[in-house]
């Protein structure tokens, strides 16, 4: 397909063309250029800086958490990205047939489905622009908190060897460098959380449209052709949720270890911080990661629930004793596929629910009261 058609077809799909729009901006994905490397080369040098930083404030336990929920959030950011670029073909080709899927549900002439496809893409693209613009606020805090601390601060620390950072016009250079590049660094991170709750939001219109079309059946009559599209229907949402998982599981799991990992150590900071600007600052901190992880949960855990009620929709829409042996096997197999629910993976271990999102809420929680006992002892 002709690279122009393969952009207008991604950037008018109107459940991920926002998302789209940005990594299109940024030469991300479907858009091949240099610009890509304005973005994710100088903040990956940023980020190394950001690393090197925490090694030199080792020991100063305030500083070494605040620098290290940045630290963790660009690395993440750039990580992103960087599978994003080296995996383009395969992010192009599932958007692709997102796009045709899309397209396909659109020709359905019942208002239900119509319905139903409207809802989600206007609940996807709000989310998608709430994500950029809560982004974009908290990133404005970012830059603009050291501005009233009082002294010279930096927004985000960095350590260059042999170089004093808070000389002028140094400090100067590199503070207007930081603002400049949280704008990228925002593009980079914010989008992907978008992606994967917009395709998880299209994967439950393919569940939703495979429950309404077998509530049908009673209505219009079992047909052997009907359950055969319905049966066709569900292995594509199952291909869908397949290659959802394979794009994504590994970025979940790099998600689920750090911001675990941080989530315990702010919660830390919050019990030791005297200011009340750093306790504003660092309970934002905490509810940007929290919002975040819960946006990945709450999503695969609702795909996943709604997914396994295929069987309960397919069991009781069928007349049972009008059908025919062979229209009960083809109801029977939709039954038994639904029994295995479509899931989205954190490293292809656990799935992505509520429950163990819970769980990792538990998990930060208690590493936290264990971490606070040591330090007050």
């Amino acid at each position: 397909m002709p690279q122009t058609a393969l952009e207008q077809q991604l950037l008018n799909c109107p459940i991920i063309s926002v998302n789209v729009r940005v990594w299109h901006f940024w030469s991300f994905l479907v858009k091949h250029d240099a610009m890509r490397y304005i973005s994710i080369i100088p903040v990956g040098a940023m980020t190394l800086l950001m690393f090197a930083d925490l090694y030199r404030a080792w020991g100063n336990i305030e500083e070494v958490i605040i620098n290290a929920y940045f630290a963790v959030l660009y690395f993440n950011a750039v990580l992103r990205c960087s599978i994003l670029v080296v995996n383009h073909d395969k992010y192009e080709k599932f958007l692709m047939d997102i796009a045709r899927i899309y397209k396909d549900l659109q020709q359905i002439e019942d208002h239900e489905i119509k319905s139903l496809l409207q809802r989600y893409t206007k609940r996807a693209r709000m989310l998608s622009i709430a994500n950029l613009g809560l982004g974009a606020i908290i990133s404005t805090c970012f830059v603009v908190y050291p501005l009233f601390a009082g002294g010279r601060e930096l927004p985000y620390g960095m350590y260059i060897p042999g170089v004093n950072l808070f000389g002028t016009p140094q400090y100067e250079i590199l503070f207007f460098l930081q603002v400049i590049l949280t704008f990228p660094g925002c593009c980079m991170y914010i989008p992907f959380t978008s992606f994967f709750a917009s395709c998880t939001l299209f994967g439950l219109v393919q569940v939703k449209n495979i429950q309404h079309q077998l509530r049908k059946l009673r209505i219009e009559g079992l047909k052997p052709s009907k359950l055969i599209e319905i049966i066709k229907d569900h292995q594509r949402v199952i291909d869908y949720v397949h290659d959802l998982n394979s794009l994504v599981t590994y970025i979940c799991l790099v998600e689920f270890l750090s911001f675990g990992m941080m989530l315990c150590a702010l919660l830390f900071l919050l019990n030791i911080i005297e200011h009340q600007a750093q306790f504003v600052i660092v309970a934002a901190y905490i509810f940007m990661i929290i919002s975040q992880i819960y946006a990945f949960y709450w999503h695969g855990n609702e795909l996943r629930e709604q997914s396994m009620a295929i069987a309960k929709v397919a069991y009781g829409a069928a007349p049972w004793l009008e059908m025919k042996p062979a229209l009960k096997k083809m109801v029977l197999l939709i039954i038994l596929r639904a029994q295995r629910p479509l899931e989205v993976t954190v490293g292809n271990i656990y799935p992505m629910t509520l429950e163990v999102f819970t769980s990792l809420l538990n998990a930060s929680y208690s590493y936290f009261t264990l971490l606070r006992r040591v330090y007050v002892k």
